[in-house]
């Protein structure tokens, strides 16, 4: 007896394997899935400008990468005895100037490099809701604790971030034609904005995101990470404490759910192998001079001299 529908996925014509060049952007929820895949040892760059909440950030990020823009000081602002840019996350934020700047330009060239190599790019879309800065009419990735007066908040329209996703397909394609694209919107719960709202911007984002790939269907892809949430995990013990954002056994479940739909059947058994190094690695002996443990390291270090002869990019 089935207690709960589970929706369909296809299984994808070109999927993740050891070969695979990843770049993921997008939320924090991009972070969870990316966390996975550096677990399992993909080759994968997540979030170089730190977490991007909404479509037209992404877009920047990708244009400045594109690009190769150089930033300058007039790129950047100092608040609260730091230097930020609105165009990157506070985790890049810097007390030193010149380090901030040296720091934008350096992510900005292994970016430019990453993109090109890419063969596939996850971007998952947190919200349509946007901050406007009002003395420059440039929408912000972020505020960095500016106070709020100085910004107008707004709903992105489907047709904007339609026009957003298009230009984040051309920019990319522009320099790799190969490029798979796999957009996903966040199950987080934007609650700060209200729950209509919250409810208003993720449809916007659904919908735009299904009229782009109607018009691009070789080209662009669809997981159903939040939907997976809202009906698969439709219950609020698979939430965090702070009851917006899934828990461990939610971002496992949409794991599995992504190996099972995008990533090759042919690299499952090496997928277990690096699981069993990772555990063995977090494994805490109670004597760690023991015969019994030094063979158990020995034997772990064989494991992983092996794998990593064959790929030579995964790091323990």
């Amino acid at each position: 007896m089935q207690f709960r529908t589970q929706i369909p996925i296809s299984k994808s014509n070109f999927p993740l394997d050891y070969t695979s060049v990843m770049v993921s952007l997008g939320s924090c929820f991009a972070v969870n899935m990316a966390e996975q895949l550096d677990y399992f040892k993909f080759q994968n760059t997540v979030n170089p400008f730190g977490i991007l909440f909404h479509p037209l950030a992404i877009e920047r990020f990708i244009d400045f990468t594109v690009s190769q823009k150089v930033f300058t000081e007039k790129d950047i602002f100092f608040h609260n005895e730091r230097w930020h840019s609105f165009d990157a996350h506070s985790d890049l934020s810097n007390s030193n100037k010149e380090a901030l700047l040296q720091n934008l330009n350096q992510i900005i060239e292994h970016s430019n490099t990453r993109i090109k190599e890419a063969t596939h790019l996850i971007i998952t879309l947190g919200t349509a809701w946007v901050y406007r800065k009002i003395e420059s009419d440039a929408v912000v990735a972020n505020c960095h604790k500016v106070p709020q007066k100085q910004f107008e908040k707004e709903l992105l329209s489907v047709d904007t971030i339609k026009q957003s996703l298009e230009s984040i397909i051309s920019l990319i394609t522009s320099v790799n034609k190969e490029a798979k694209i796999i957009f996903t919107v966040s199950p987080v719960r934007h609650i700060k904005d209200g729950f209509v709202e919250n409810q208003w911007s993720k449809a916007n984002l659904i919908s735009a995101i299904h009229q782009t790939i109607s018009t691009k269907k070789s080209t662009i892809n669809y997981f159903p990470s939040y939907e997976i949430m809202m009906d698969e995990l439709r219950d609020y013990r698979f939430y965090a404490e702070d009851m917006l954002h899934p828990n461990q056994i939610a971002i496992d479940y949409i794991w599995q759910r992504f190996k099972e739909t995008w990533i090759a059947e042919s690299v499952y058994k090496t997928m277990d192998e690096v699981d069993a190094i990772q555990k063995g690695l977090a494994h805490r002996p109670f004597n760690p001079k023991s015969e019994s443990h030094l063979k158990f390291e020995a034997s772990l270090t064989e494991k992983k001299t092996k794998l990593v002869s064959e790929y030579p990019f995964m790091k323990f």
